[in-house]
């Protein structure tokens, strides 16, 4: 098998992070995106310890035509894109009365549209070499809802909807689709909520990851950023392929209730 190729998006940090060490240990070669500050070095580190080749884009998921041309510098640079992993997104914790709407925009553009455009721009890659897996970082919130989580939660179903339309017209291409669906990981993105949860529920912050968080998982502890990287790593797998459609939750029993 020739060594394949991932674009991961938002994968200097968290959730992505977790999941570009779990490729690059597997031999991969990685294209990182992030808008760190030293996601460069990030990158770099994560490469040398793996020894694998890489790319490094600060691609704004805002902004489509950055999209295209990171996909474009992948191709350039490694010949194709094997595997998409959309997993950049932003999250705001507001009831719907105080939701702004710049939030709500830019939430839904991260987490739902900038998945879109990539995989518009990867199509035509996957489908001339007739092998594509697209693998999506929804969220259990793309199959439940929870109060003052409008946009994330709309994004998130969105992204679920997508998953299974691309997995219907990438079948005659040996393209498959799927979503992953974690429930809580312990990620910067999670921490952050902290003080937005704590106001909306009036409790004090050190109570949110009991009460909130880990409230609805069966499992009371955060999912393992790695294992989110193992069951990417499955979907990725030549053995996949009439894995596809597929909202997988990997959230320590919350949809089990």
């Amino acid at each position: 098998m020739k060594k394949r190729t991932v674009l991961i998006t938002g994968s200097t940090s968290g959730i992505g992070l977790g999941i570009a060490n779990g490729f690059a240990r597997k031999g991969y070669n990685i294209i990182f995106n992030g808008l760190e500050k030293n996601g460069a070095a990030i990158a770099a580190e994560v490469a040398t310890f793996h020894q694998v080749e890489h790319l490094y884009s600060p691609a704004n998921m805002l902004d489509p035509a950055s999209l295209r041309s990171l996909v474009q510098e992948a191709a350039a640079q490694f010949g194709t894109v094997d595997v998409l992993i959309n997993n950049a997104g932003i999250q705001h914790v507001s009831p719907i009365e105080d939701f702004p709407e710049d939030k709500w925009n830019d939430i839904i553009a991260i987490n739902l549209t900038s998945a879109f455009h990539l995989i518009k721009a990867a199509w035509p890659l996957m489908k001339a070499q007739q092998f594509g897996r697209i693998i999506n970082i929804a969220s259990a919130h793309g199959l439940f809802a929870s109060e003052f989580k409008s946009a994330y939660v709309a994004a998130k179903h969105g992204l679920i909807g997508l998953t299974k339309t691309i997995a219907l017209e990438g079948a005659p291409h040996n393209i498959t689709c799927n979503a992953i669906c974690p429930g809580y990981v312990k990620t910067p993105l999670v921490e952050k909520q902290v003080a937005d949860q704590a106001k909306a529920h009036h409790l004090p912050e050190n109570e949110v990851a009991a009460n909130i968080f880990l409230a609805k998982q069966a499992v009371k502890s955060f999912v393992p950023v790695e294992v989110i990287a193992d069951t990417a790593l499955l979907f990725a797998s030549e053995g996949a392929t009439t894995i596809t459609g597929v909202a997988l939750p990997v959230d320590g029993g919350w949809s089990a209730q």
